[in-house]
């Protein structure tokens, strides 16, 4: 009786962190699989991947636009501030108004509009700029609930907190209104603007920058609420 009394006891044992286990890769799976972006981005390069011509978007398959074909202007020009700022930069997105201003001081210098989280929510507070990428590859959502996307080349990215960004899309032209796992998406040609105007600078013949105490990111505000659509 005693001997089996003991078995009982070690199978019991065993199971316990079995069960643990499970619960554990199960809540990582959910965590990448829900994720805004499954890309690391601070172990990014930002270089455009030429190898990688297309991509999915909730089961769609994307073209991937070229890199010159997203290069609307002139980011010499932009990357060293032909203008003198009048004020400290900020960013403001509006999410109940599917809006993004742009401010040097009082002045307002852009006002674009965006899409923001429709199938994942996009954070609200005061955040900055911590990294720039001219390119990166996102991907995540779920195939099971046919919101799985895996976009490569996604053209000027800035995180603002987590894997929280503000970026152009090339996936989808209905600007205004929520389109996005949780980033704010803005039309390329915007984005790029917004991408050369906002701080840190990117270096010279770089494509990616991390920002740090003594060259800090622009501040980027969310508030409000998305629509319901």
């Amino acid at each position: 009786m005693k001997k089996t009394i003991k078995a009982s006891k070690t199978k019991k044992n065993k199971i316990v962190p079995l069960l643990f286990t499970g619960i554990a890769l199960e809540i990582a799976f959910m965590f990448f699989v829900y994720s805004p972006s499954n890309t690391s981005p601070t172990k990014n390069t930002g270089n455009y991947d030429s190898s990688l011509t297309s991509g999915v978007f909730h089961g769609q398959e994307v073209t991937v636009p070229s890199e010159n074909s997203q290069l609307a202007l002139n980011n010499q020009i932009l990357g060293s501030e032909s203008h003198k700022s009048e004020g400290e930069k900020r960013i403001e997105v509006d999410l109940t108004n599917q809006k993004l201003y742009a401010f040097e001081g009082s002045k307002k210098v852009y006002s674009f509009d965006v899409s923001t989280g429709k199938w994942g929510l996009t954070p609200t507070g005061e955040f900055r700029v911590y990294n720039k990428l001219r390119y990166t590859l996102m991907a995540g959502g779920s195939k099971e609930l046919g919101t799985y996307y895996y976009l490569p080349n996604v053209p000027f990215t800035m995180y603002f907190n987590g894997n929280y960004g503000i970026h152009g899309a090339y996936w989808h032209n209905n600007f205004g209104h929520p389109m996005s796992h949780g980033c704010v998406n803005m039309r390329i040609e915007d984005s790029e603007k917004l991408f050369y105007w906002a701080s840190p600078p990117l270096p010279e013949n770089t494509n990616s920058i991390l920002a740090n105490a003594s060259n800090p990111g622009t501040k980027v505000i969310v508030y409000g609420v998305t629509p319901n659509e």
